[in-house]
């Protein structure tokens, strides 16, 4: 084995992925934060040498495990052959730069892969924007003090390889002024966002948002609701950028289905930051579906990390409370569940009220015509009828009331001096006869 360092890891390299379990963070299954460690290494092309959870009892500033845990480490990849080690932690620049001094290998953690993984999804030219500004935000505390060689190399804008710093102040400058320029490219695109969701303000279709965490089924859903071909594996991350597409409901001529990106645990704050203008398509939505891997054993703490995000976009009070968005509980992968567990669920599911809690396989279709039927109860709950008189060639209001409301009686009125009018009783919401006010 050379002394130093690879300078590039391309895909398909053998991984060792080792999670940390810090004293006192017991909330997540050791057991099923290491299969999502996995999950995230083979998400990015890299194949499993060996994987293993260490517990760590005070973390050591310099190296974060203690010698005797590093040459663990060492062993295991000289033994599996292990080209990268992956820490499904976070790690500050001067232990990343010591654990590898001291394993003689690559080394990045749930950050860096994180990113790496988003790196190579983002499909739109917004997601490409944001995953670059969270790559050089991370960078920016690393990759010129992570080498005490100049001319080293390490990975520019991806972390298994490619282009290297030469000079640290150059490299300080041109990322500073590059995260400048795409901020401002990123808050143009916001402005873009909010005039496309004032449009849809006034626009006579409702929008229904998916989130979850990710690999729970969103984009299998999806396609099956929409009949759309968007990326749907058995990945985490498949899908990063939002995807939205028309679909019919009971009650409800239009509606527009979103699909966002998947939450996970330890989502790196960089990454919050830089897709909170993917995710403000969550809060102008009129109704969230939270779609839950329910034959997961981990789906209670998935739910509470989606919670978190909802909280922090605003959509949940910090507090506590009700949501200001109404939220359906979509229990997927019940195809996958046995009978005495499905059972458990079902009464459970009962006590909470169908229109809470609505269990489906995005699979099979089973239970999705249902979850359709309780998204346009909920999109028409506080219907009332209304009376309105309008002049026969007010084509857009017209329209209006025929598409987002429930047109109970029409007729025709000949003879008055302006013009024929249309006479019409239409259910509402309160919600829906704002925006027809605002007309």
């Amino acid at each position: 084995m050379n002394d130093e360092p690879q300078g590039e890891v391309a895909r398909g390299a053998r991984a060792l992925v080792v999670y940390p379990q810090l004293r006192g963070n017991r909330e997540q299954d050791a057991d099923a934060r290491l299969e999502e460690g996995k999950g995230l290494a083979l998400a990015i092309g890299l194949v499993i040498a060996d994987a293993f959870t260490i517990p760590i009892r005070e973390p050591r500033a310099a190296t974060l495990f203690g010698e005797g845990q590093i040459q663990n480490i060492g062993t295991a990849c000289e033994q599996s052959e292990a080209e990268l080690v992956v820490v499904d932690g976070s790690l500050s620049a001067i232990q990343q730069r010591n654990l590898e001094e001291k394993l003689k290998r690559k080394v990045i953690d749930r950050t860096g892969l994180i990113l790496e993984i988003f790196g190579e999804r983002a499909a739109t030219a917004e997601g490409r924007l944001q995953v670059e500004l969270a790559h050089l935000d991370y960078q920016a505390g690393r990759l010129v003090r992570s080498w005490t060689h100049l001319e080293r190399q390490r990975g520019g804008f991806g972390f298994l390889g490619g282009p290297g710093e030469t000079q640290i102040e150059a490299d300080r400058r041109l990322i500073r002024d590059r995260m400048a320029r795409i901020r401002r490219e990123l808050e143009q695109v916001r402005r873009t966002r909010g005039l496309h969701r004032d449009r849809r303000e006034k626009a006579p279709w409702p929008v229904v948002a998916l989130v979850g965490y990710t690999n729970a089924g969103k984009s299998t859903l999806f396609n099956r609701l929409t009949g759309a071909d968007v990326m749907a594996e058995d990945l985490l991350f498949a899908t990063l950028d939002p995807t939205m597409r028309a679909i019919r409901l009971p009650a409800v001529e239009k509606a527009i289905l979103s699909d966002t990106v998947g939450f996970i645990s330890d989502l790196p704050t960089q990454l919050i930051a830089a897709f909170r203008a993917t995710l403000e398509e969550v809060t102008a939505a009129d109704v969230i579906l939270h779609v839950r891997d329910i034959a997961n054993a981990e789906t209670e703490a998935q739910k509470r990390q989606v919670l978190e995000v909802l909280t922090g976009l605003g959509v949940i009070p910090e507090e506590g409370g009700e949501s200001a968005i109404p939220i359906i509980e979509v229990w997927n992968k019940w195809d996958l569940l046995d009978p005495t567990r499905a059972s458990e669920l079902n009464e459970i599911a009962k006590d909470r009220g169908v229109e809470h809690v609505v269990p489906i396989s995005a699979l099979t279709g089973e239970g999705c015509d249902e979850l359709l039927a309780v998204v346009g109860h909920e999109l028409t709950a506080d219907a009332k009828i209304y009376n309105f008189v309008l002049p026969a060639e007010d084509g857009e209001r017209l329209a209006f009331l025929h598409a987002r409301g429930e047109v109970v009686s029409e007729q025709i009125e000949e003879g008055a001096e302006e013009g024929p009018r249309v006479k019409l009783q239409v259910r509402l919401s309160d919600r829906e006869l704002g925006r027809f006010s605002a007309l």
